[in-house]
């Protein structure tokens, strides 16, 4: 990683080298999920938490009037394994089936390859990009996808702004430096006031290019985005920056291109985002409830009926780690964008 300007990256660019890098980058050269990885998802720990979201797509495709032909599209599909349950259940309803059009937008290799692995016997296309899309109306799911997404920071001192970058001054030694930054002109690039009542700022412009196509399919086409992650919903923003590997956390300058690093949306910055693109209508809620009102626990009652002791204790124990609050029930939160004039808010 060589530049002109003295070995010095922006966040999101070290970022992108880090984990998107084609030969060497974290998500190109190894697949990450599950307990012999470095972390485990919510599709990996329970066939129930697909199961939800399989019914809500249903639901909300019910909603759109039944479309004869639309698009349903997994953002960064991991393992495949939530897609895999998507399928199964699709089934058991061959109308819906029938319709939908089934896409995954994923940029590594390997994992397009563990997914196809994983997903058989159905007909999917893996999207290079989101503008390879037709026009039909688009329904997407974004499970721990927009978490993952290079980010830049920004932090003010003394009523100055600088952005963080990572200096490389050698290899084995990878350090923060913070530059002053010209924020005045860069809201004016971005349209909207990103700084106001903040002294720390995270922003992910890849997230927002993401946010701009999703929103415009969405109000030409109709449809709308569901997204589960990392995220928090107060309007001061944070340095949620973190390195994971191994299910430990790492120091991020410490693990370059071995481990996950990722950051916590801020789902106040992405309401700002969408109000600036739409018009569009957003609501939000955490994992548990969005859970526990699509009937999570009444699914695992049904199914566990008649099982032995044990395994009746393991789905419990999985939805438990689902939708606790001291584990992923607060933690992870869940949003709903779509058109205003549609008036669906299952699991809200």
């Amino acid at each position: 990683m060589k530049n002109k300007n003295n070995n010095l990256f922006t966040l999101d660019k070290f970022i992108e080298e880090s984990l998107y890098n084609k030969k060497h980058g974290y998500y190109m050269k190894k697949n990450p999920f599950g307990k012999n990885g470095d972390f485990i998802t919510a599709p990996n720990i329970s066939i129930l938490f697909s199961e939800m979201i399989a019914i809500w797509i249903i639901s909300f495709w019910e909603k759109l009037n039944r479309p004869k032909q639309f698009n349903l599209v997994e953002l960064g599909a991991g393992n495949g394994e939530m897609m895999r349950v998507l399928v199964n259940t699709f089934n058991k309803f061959p109308q819906f089936k029938n319709s939908c059009k089934i896409n995954i937008l994923e940029k590594s290799k390997l994992l397009q390859r563990t997914q196809k692995t994983n997903i058989r016997n159905v007909k999917i296309k893996w999207l290079n990009n989101l503008n390879e899309l037709n026009n039909f109306p688009c329904i997407f799911v974004a499970n721990e996808f927009f978490d993952a997404l290079p980010v830049k920071q920004f932090l003010k001192r003394e009523k100055k702004w600088y952005e963080r970058y990572i200096s490389f001054a050698n290899d084995k030694k990878l350090e923060y430096l913070d530059i002053p930054f010209d924020m005045q002109k860069f809201e004016k690039e971005i349209k909207f006031k990103i700084s106001y009542k903040q002294t720390f700022i995270e922003y992910s412009p890849l997230a927002e290019e993401y946010l701009k196509i999703i929103i415009n399919k969405i109000k030409l086409n109709n449809g709308g985005i569901l997204i589960i992650d990392y995220a928090y919903l107060e309007k001061k923003m944070k340095n949620t920056l973190q390195a994971v590997s191994k299910h430990k956390y790492l120091n991020v300058l410490k693990s370059f291109q071995n481990s996950d690093i990722t950051y916590n949306l801020s789902f106040n910055l992405i309401n700002m985002i969408i109000k600036k693109l739409g018009p569009c209508t957003s609501l939000s809620t955490t994992q548990k409830k969005f859970l526990t009102k699509l009937g999570i626990l009444d699914r695992a009652e049904i199914i566990s009926k008649n099982m032995p002791f044990s395994q009746k204790a393991d789905i419990y124990f999985r939805i438990k780690r689902l939708i606790d609050e001291g584990q992923m029930g607060d933690l992870f939160k869940v949003m709903f964008i779509t058109n205003l004039k549609n008036k669906f808010n299952l699991g809200f």
